[in-house]
């Protein structure tokens, strides 16, 4: 059955390869990128199905070779090259049944990534700034875009409230859980005693969502304009370009003074809304699907310490997977951040083959 799986999907990338090709399919820009996009997904496939084939005749050599060979160093080394292919096939079935889970729609999207500092004071707001510096520099490893669309700096440095969007390939399903506590041990710089503090900072992960996905009505909104403050020279002392958007409905206040433009910071604003909007609505649905809630990797709940950074011993570790990494210092200069990442995911796809079986 696996083998029927892997012909059809070759036999789709070999019609999606030709399809590319084509001059009408080239002047339309949105379905050429969706296309490529299924043709870089499928290769994975495609790859991984020749691997295996390759895996199931060299296993059928080698018994072949056991069979009729009376050759006792020839069936010697026929009786490695089998068990070796044995343990490739295993493998190979396990990676080609992951890659066929179907993919969540919302992984392709860009994300509006929120950091609050939580418990902990200062020391509290200087770990949020941390978690931001170590989510940007990770961005630009991946060649990701990152705006700042509001912050609200700490007393000691760092950052009660950060919100940036972040935008390139496969952006939401590669963060997107990330979304949770974190929590810091460390001596904190104003502590004289030398003891180690415990504080948190929270981070949630929203997709980008399209006004077809969520419609808001204008009705609902109260848009009011005011001066931007902080960096920007002459400029913020002349126009009324930030914004403050209220949805009166669900009481959520959005604002952004990034853009010099009004109409810029307004639709950047309209985003952010629909995102929160949008989240809301499946913390509805996921409050009604106890097993969601309860799987290893899950949603993301924001009441869930997922992730702890100890100073003292310069590790870190995932609560979810019971991964401990020992680079503390490169994990949050974003250099070792992708090993966490693909044990997330590799979990996480792990379970939804363990709930379609």
């Amino acid at each position: 059955m696996l083998i029927d799986k892997l012909d059809i999907v070759e036999k789709r990338y070999k019609e999606i390869y030709q399809l590319i090709g084509d001059p009408e399919i080239i002047s339309n820009q949105k379905k050429y990128i969706e296309l490529n996009k299924e043709l870089k997904d499928l290769k994975k496939l495609v790859d991984k199905g020749n691997d295996y084939k390759t895996a199931i005749a060299s296993k059928k050599e080698a018994e072949s070779y056991i069979s009729d060979s009376s050759d006792k160093d020839m069936t010697d080394m026929a009786k490695e090259q089998l068990e070796e292919s044995k343990q490739n096939i295993t493998k190979l079935e396990e990676e080609i049944k992951i890659l066929l889970i179907p993919k969540d729609p919302d992984d392709s999207k860009n994300v509006v990534m929120e950091i609050r500092a939580g418990t902990g004071g200062d020391e509290a707001s200087i770990f949020a700034g941390d978690l931001y510096r170590m989510y940007t520099k990770f961005c630009q490893e991946m060649k990701w875009k990152t705006s700042v669309v509001d912050t609200s700096s700490g007393t000691a440095g760092g950052f009660k409230e950060v919100i940036f969007e972040i935008s390139g390939e496969d952006v939401y399903g590669i963060l997107k859980y990330e979304s949770g506590v974190h929590r810091v041990q460390r001596v904190p710089i104003t502590e004289t005693s030398g003891r180690v503090h415990t504080s948190t900072a929270t981070v949630a992960v929203l997709p980008e969502v399209d006004e077809v996905e969520i419609e808001i009505n204008e009705k609902d909104l109260r848009i009011d304009t005011y001066r931007a403050s902080g960096a920007g020279g002459q400029h913020v002392n002349k126009t009324d370009s930030a914004i403050r958007i209220t949805h009166e409905p669900s009481g959520i206040v959005i604002q952004n003074q990034d853009a010099k433009s009004q109409h810029k910071n307004k639709q950047k604003a309209m985003r952010i809304l629909r995102a929160k909007l949008f989240e809301n609505e499946q913390i509805k649905q996921q409050e009604n699907m106890s097993k969601t809630r309860k799987a290893l990797v899950g949603a993301g709940d924001r009441s869930e310490k997922i992730r702890t950074y100890n100073f003292p011993q310069g590790r870190v570790t995932d609560h979810r997977i019971n991964l401990t990494l020992h680079k503390l210092d490169k994990f949050l200069e974003g250099e070792i951040f992708d090993e966490m990442i693909e044990n997330l995911n590799l979990q996480a796809q792990k379970e939804k083959l363990n709930n379609l079986i």
